[in-house]
């Protein structure tokens, strides 16, 4: 099977996906489709506002998508075609389901937050432990989605300084953070998913038209990192946004609190997840494609991230004026996912301090502390919070798993559907975890056995003590 075959045939596969699979898992949960809905029972005109279904899909994919499909993607093809392969299974299996159900869960409790959520379902300890995680989190992918479209600006011709730029993003966010979500987020959105869709298509087409050989290599069973990093387990920490990560479930109870009707989850939160997923699969295969191996590749990667690949890629195919353009369309992933993340921070704080937000000093309370913290942290290196980044967002996803595995078992649902993504997702993170230069650097079979007897230990206690009954 030649190259060409082998993307049309995965991007057909996430298009199944959702088409028979999300189907499967709608039909699991059964959601009552007359579910008086957030935007209606506790509409205040700023967090609670319903909005159209088109608006809903493209915040949610805005939201959700950030660097990840794009750097996560092009860092991930450094494995070589096994990062497609996690691509469209995780996506499908793992990213979407868990996409659709957390927002589902969140709108069965009147939208509220994760943390909320797991401490209703995994105990007000654990609650607590992850409200100040999800915070936290929340916060640094404000910095990092600050410092990474702002580097990017600084290098086109004739632009602002990178101080500039950073100072600029920071006033946008500061705005989408405090302001009712309809005064710019629900305005601009549709100008960025315009930039985005326009991103994606023309350097998949452009790389199919200019004749490269697509996927030059189609073993997706043998890893080719140039560093010998091995698929497992660090493959499924470098992708997380385009296959499974765990901060899009601390996003979703944003649209959540917008959603109309019922009905519309699948195709709004499954579906925004599988579109999320085609962008990685389209950025894991030019970087594939486009230098023809993992070496050229990582030597495009010369400044330690793939911003520079980004821009080499869009300027040899596209143009000058199709390369700005692009570029932008990239750069408003992170802005688009940063503003959010920020304003995310703002509603857990509030919901921990039990403080209204619709009067607008509540929300300058609470957003002044929050940007002094993330403006002092854009002096830590880029480099060392994104790793961590990655494998506490693939921690957050499993804790998500087990909890929504918890809710579909006590409303009597086949909870499986959720709790084998949530094992595997619980043995990877952990044996990374051990194994990891950065942490605490074991042997490669010792971690993963660890991983998986933790993960197996996890589902016993859960099928122990998680009892079989009706939550409606």
């Amino acid at each position: 099977m030649n190259g060409t075959t082998c993307f049309i045939l995965a991007a057909l596969i996430l298009l199944a996906g959702y088409l028979f699979y999300g189907r499967l898992v709608e039909r699991i949960l059964n959601p009552r489709h007359d579910h008086p809905l957030p935007c209606e029972t506790k509409a205040d005109g700023v967090d609670y506002v319903a909005l159209p279904r088109w608006k809903i899909f493209l915040i949610q994919l805005l939201n959700i998508a950030g660097l990840g499909p794009v750097f996560g993607a092009l860092s991930g093809a450094l494995f070589g075609p096994a990062a497609l392969l996690w691509i469209v299974i995780g996506c499908i299996i793992g990213g979407a389901t868990h996409d659709f159900l957390a927002a589902m869960m969140s709108a069965h409790h009147e939208g509220e937050n994760l943390p909320e959520t797991v401490g209703r379902y995994l105990g007000h300890k654990m609650g607590h432990i992850l409200r100040l995680l999800c915070v936290a989190l929340c916060t640094l992918v404000g910095v990092v989605f600050t410092l990474g479209p702002a580097g990017m600006l600084a290098s086109l011709p004739d632009s602002l300084s990178l101080l500039h730029w950073s100072i600029i993003i920071f006033g946008y966010y500061f705005l989408a953070t405090i302001l009712p979500i309809q005064t710019i987020i629900g305005r601009i959105y549709p100008f960025f998913g315009a930039l985005f869709i326009f991103m994606a298509l023309s350097v998949i087409v452009m790389l199919f038209v200019n004749g490269y050989d697509i996927l030059p290599n189609t073993d997706f069973f043998t890893g080719t990192h140039p560093h010998d990093t091995p698929v497992w387990p660090a493959l499924f920490v470098t992708i997380a946004c385009g296959a499974i990560s765990g901060f899009h479930a601390t996003q979703s109870p944003l649209m959540v609190r917008c959603l109309p009707r019922v009905r519309d989850g699948r195709p709004l939160f499954y579906g925004a997840m599988i579109a999320e997923g085609f962008v990685a699969l389209i950025w894991a295969t030019v970087g594939l494609s486009f230098y023809q191996g993992p070496e050229a590749l990582a030597a495009s990667m010369y400044d330690g991230t793939p911003s520079s690949t980004v821009t080499q890629v869009c300027t040899t195919l596209l143009g000058p004026t199709g390369a700005v353009i692009a570029l932008l369309g990239v750069v408003v992933l992170p802005i688009t996912s940063g503003d959010t993340a920020l304003r995310c921070s703002r509603l857990m704080l509030a919901d921990m301090l039990k403080l209204p937000q619709k009067p607008i000093r509540n929300r300058l309370i609470l957003a002044l502390p929050l940007f002094a913290i993330a403006i002092s942290l854009t002096q830590v290196d880029f480099q060392i919070v994104w790793r961590y980044f990655g494998w506490f967002n693939q921690a957050i996803a499993a804790i998500t798993l087990w909890t929504i595995s918890v809710f579909l078992r006590k409303r009597g649902s086949w909870h499986w559907i959720t709790t084998v993504p949530a094992m595997f997702m619980t043995a990877m993170c952990i044996t990374y975890l051990l194994c990891s230069k950065e942490s605490f650097g074991l042997d490669m079979m010792s971690s993963t056995a660890a991983g998986i007897i933790a993960s197996m230990l996890l589902a016993a206690l859960f099928m122990m003590h998680i009892p079989d009954e009706t939550d409606e």
